[in-house]
């Protein structure tokens, strides 16, 4: 019943006058909803202070498969990540990252390779002093490789276009209305190999990085269900 696991912190939301709601994905049990005192009385062991967005944290908790919202025992920081907690650029990718990680992590089992993911992407985020700019999108294209939606990169030929709905370059133009055009496909191609290491080598205008992003979130959209509308998008866009 009582188990240690380790835990990103996704977002918060309003419960009753004494408690609130965590959403957390943790390496053991997935996406787990946990109740959060909102106060650290003398005797607590949960300051919730803690629970801000991409928080790394470690967790005591009380776990049953049937339950709806589990308890929290513990909590400790695992990683202080004070520039994402200062830094008004970092702050900003936070919030973003966090809402945007809400919607598309659903599962309710373990996933330790994704949650190691998870957790360097933050670790990178907090240690990165150049090529932020380029970060969320990077985070976002690598992030498809463990939901199982990467898209095949492999094939590109000058002048064919990239169809979204089936994930793979092409000649010609699908049946749909899904695709970019040659221009757009030809970036893609180059984005491909995009990675953390290397994120900050490539130049962007700001209208040339609001494209990639709303293209990504469309693919995120065509190949996930139930995929809304990121409210803090409109930061971002305006940031970088």
């Amino acid at each position: 019943m009582h188990h240690k696991t380790q835990a990103i912190v996704l977002s918060n939301a309003k419960y009753n006058d004494k408690f609130s709601i965590t959403h957390v994905f943790t390496r053991d049990f997935g996406r787990v909803s946990y109740l959060l005192p909102k106060t650290h009385g003398k005797r607590s062991k949960i300051n919730p202070a803690l629970f801000s967005p991409l928080s790394i944290l470690n967790l005591e908790v009380e776990h049953l498969p049937l339950r709806e919202i589990q308890r929290l025992k513990e909590a400790g920081r695992q990683t202080l990540l004070y520039d994402i907690g200062s830094d008004l650029t970092k702050v900003s990718l936070a919030f973003f990252l966090s809402e945007f990680l809400s919607k598309v992590l659903r599962e309710t089992h373990n996933n330790e390779v994704l949650f190691d993911f998870l957790k360097n992407s933050i670790e990178v985020l907090e240690e990165t002093q150049s090529g932020l700019a380029n970060f969320h999108l990077t985070f976002m294209l690598g992030l498809t490789r463990f939901l199982g939606i990467y898209p095949n990169l492999e094939n590109y030929t000058k002048g064919c276009c990239f169809d979204m709905l089936n994930g793979e370059f092409i000649f010609g133009i699908p049946a749909h209305n899904y695709y970019l055009r040659d221009r757009e496909s030809a970036y893609l191609n180059e984005l491909s190999r995009i990675n953390f290491s290397n994120m900050h080598l490539y130049k962007m205008s700001r209208s040339d990085r609001n494209l990639i992003i709303e293209r990504l979130l469309t693919y995120y959209r065509l190949h996930l269900y139930d995929f809304p509308a990121i409210k803090s998008l409109d930061v971002l866009r305006e940031l970088f």
